[in-house]
């Protein structure tokens, strides 16, 4: 099952970059932490996608907290003023449709 989905993450993963980048210069830990949880979105998706039953949810949920956490790091960079909240609004933009879809993904009635 190849989910559009996945693909939305990883151009997340390429907007996020640079802004890490930059993150990284103010706090190096915090930079990680984006790194990690970004990554971590795209890889639970491809898991949860080819999984079944609860499985399959645990991993989009996974997906679904990383990508929360991601928008709650990029917001909590921009409060510390290490990124200009016009620089995340796209970032924040791809994970909000992450996020809806994981939602549907992981509400929809099994077949």
């Amino acid at each position: 099952m190849d989910l559009k989905i996945h693909d939305i993450s990883i151009e997340a993963i390429i907007h996020i970059k640079p802004l890490v980048e930059i993150v990284e210069r103010f706090d190096k830990d915090l930079g990680k932490q984006i790194r990690r949880s970004s990554t971590s979105v795209p890889l639970n998706i491809a898991e949860g996608a080819y999984s079944q039953g609860k499985n399959r949810n645990a991993r989009f949920y996974n997906a679904l907290g990383s990508a929360k956490e991601t928008c709650s790091a990029l917001r909590v960079c921009a409060a510390w003023g290490y990124l200009d909240s016009a620089r995340i609004t796209e970032c924040l933009a791809l994970y909000d449709r992450v996020i809806a879809t994981l939602f549907k993904l992981i509400n929809r009635p099994h077949r």
